[in-house]
This record gives structure tokens, sequence and C-alpha cells, in this order.
């Protein structure tokens, strides 16, 4: 530390962080409203799904897709993208965004599903339907569905850089363990440890929800963390929006 100057006080940004812009959500162009229609009208006349209610079954199969992208063989790819490279890429968004739903933070999620829907990732913009139409807001859930499908026609733009993954971005008993909960109705779960890193990430200035900003989360944070520190008992049974 040079002479005079002034130690950097728990829970301040360093120069890095500081220097970082805030993010801001791109803003996908509207679907064709034929397409929304189409949407609404097949999902009125859907065969009933195997809970009880509409947003019951949305928050199961939002609890899968969280899973299945926290499992993704290129999932710390993404991760070390979004935090290590100059441009925020969409698919460390979309991971990011995953590990703050299994976190309860579903604010910070939905802010970092809409940044990678808006960058072109079909996958975020699904939770985004999923997780309108899990609070009942089914205009929201049509267009992100519309928005996810046109997604999926159109032509992938070249993928981001390679970075050579050296190890999974969860360990197996872990998502094991997220799987789990899924298949019993439970909401996804995320060791203490890992949710205490989560918990101390800096948050987004300018907005009006505390969304949490990844800088400093690392794939090597999340792949260390364990369950042999968890508490057993009530929490353990912690139901998701269906329980």
């Amino acid at each position: 530390m040079t002479e005079g100057a002034r130690p950097r006080a728990p829970g301040e940004p360093g120069r890095a962080e500081a220097e970082r812009p805030a993010v801001r959500v791109p803003r996908p162009q509207r679907p064709h409203a034929e397409r929304i229609a189409a949407l609404r009208q097949a999902r009125i006349t859907a065969a009933p799904a195997h809970l009880p209610s509409e947003h019951e079954q949305a928050a199961f199969e939002l609890g899968l897709v969280v899973a299945l992208v926290l499992g993704a063989p290129d999932a710390s790819r993404g991760l070390d993208l979004l935090v290590n490279a100059r441009r925020i890429e969409p698919e460390g968004a979309e991971v990011f965004g995953a590990l703050l739903y299994a976190t309860g933070k579903e604010e910070g999620a939905e802010f970092w599903w809409r940044f990678a829907a808006g960058s072109g990732s079909g996958t975020a913009a699904y939770c985004l339907h999923l997780h309108h139409l899990m609070l009942g807001e089914t205009d929201d859930a049509d267009y992100w569905r519309a928005w996810s499908d046109q997604l999926a026609t159109a032509e992938r733009p070249p993928g981001p850089r390679t970075l050579r993954m050296t190890r999974p971005l969860l360990p197996d008993d872990v998502r094991r363990h997220i799987l789990s909960r899924v298949h019993r109705g439970l909401a996804p779960q995320l060791p203490p440890a890992l949710v205490a890193v989560i918990d101390r990430l800096p948050v987004q200035g300018g907005t009006e929800e505390e969304v949490p900003n990844p800088w400093g989360l690392t794939s090597g944070a999340t792949s260390d963390c364990s369950w042999e520190d968890l508490p057993r008992g009530p929490a353990d049974d912690r139901r998701g929006p269906t329980g």
C-alpha cells in the first residue's frame, strides 16, 4: 500500500470493481403478435399437466431447467466468460441467473435472464416464460415464450471464445442433490458455503431491486462447495413457490 493510501473498508468495492460500468439489459425485438396469440391459444387448450395448477407446473419445470443449466458441461465455461471476458456473454448470464434462482434471489435471476434473453439466449427466455407463468403473469409469460421460440428458429451467431474447462460448475453430489429436490417438488438449493459467497457479491447500482453482480465469482468457488456443513432439520424441506 502506498504511503497515505486509505485502506479499503470491508464490503467497499476495489478499484477494478468500481470501474466496472453498470449492466444495462438489452431489449429484445417484439415477437410477432401472431406468434404470441398462437402460443396463448395453445396454452389455453393444452392438455392438463401432472400438477394441480398451471403455476405449480411452471415452478416445477423452472426448477428442472435451472438444475439442467447448472449441471450442463459448459456451465463452468459460461460463468468464467461472464466474469473474465471484456463483454458479458449471454451463456454466463444464463448460468448466473440460475445460481441466483437456486439461492432464492428471484429478482436477481430475472434481471440476468432478461440480459441473457435480450442477448440471444433461448434458454434464458424460456426461464422467464416459466418464471412469469409461475407468478400468474400470463401476458409476460406468453411474450417470453414467443421470444424463446423465435430465437430457436433464428440463425445462431458465432459462439464465444473457448476457455479450457478444468472442472464442472458444481460437484457431482451437489448436482444430484439439486435434481433430487426438484423431482420431489422442492426448490433448487445450493450449499450454505456457496450461498454465503453469493450473498457477499457486489450489488448492481441504479436499479430498484438489489441485483447481485457476478464480479469476483468464479467456477473455482462454485466447484469447491459441498454439503458437509449443511444443517439438518426443517430447512432441508424448504419448498419453492409450489409449497
